[in-house]
């Protein structure tokens, strides 16, 4: 099973081991060619690919907008690409405190994020808890889910 709640994660992490996991996170609304060039740039920092999966309320109250796609869509379709081995579908997360406690859960050993990601000094931090490095990843700027939106719908 590609798709997985929070709560099913410490089991399935069992099977993990000897693996180099690489943990990403994003709303992957409207995925476009941008995000496939992260995912497929994400995946070659290592052996397994964790994306953790935004939810509509994440994508309501932060970015300020309706989901496209509700979150079991948007799983649906980061599950059907080869390079991604694991979506987890998270809850919404008031703070910084429950992402740290994921990161702690899951141990990756490598957070990819892209370059010029505002969140870059939270993510250190929370990879030095588990002695993870930090890939930063050029963003296509080109790309964007938001501009996309607002020129077509």
């Amino acid at each position: 099973m590609k798709i997985i709640e929070v709560n099913q994660l410490g089991s399935k992490l069992k099977e993990l081991k000897n693996k180099r996991i690489v943990l990403i996170g994003g709303c992957f609304d409207l995925l476009h060619f941008g995000h496939l060039d992260f995912l497929k740039k994400a995946k070659i920092q290592g052996d397994y690919l964790i994306v953790l999966l935004e939810s509509d309320q994440f994508i309501t109250q932060i970015k300020k907008r309706t989901p496209i796609h509700i979150q079991n869509e948007r799983a649906e379709i980061l599950s059907s690409l080869e390079m991604v081995d694991l979506v987890v579908l998270l809850p919404f997360l008031k703070s910084d405190f429950g992402y740290e406690r994921l990161v702690k859960l899951i141990k990756p050993d490598i957070i990819a994020i892209t370059t010029g990601d505002i969140k870059l000094n939270i993510k250190m931090k929370q990879a030095n808890l588990v002695g993870a490095k930090i890939k930063q990843i050029p963003l296509m700027n080109k790309f964007s889910s938001s501009k996309i939106i607002c020129n077509y719908f």
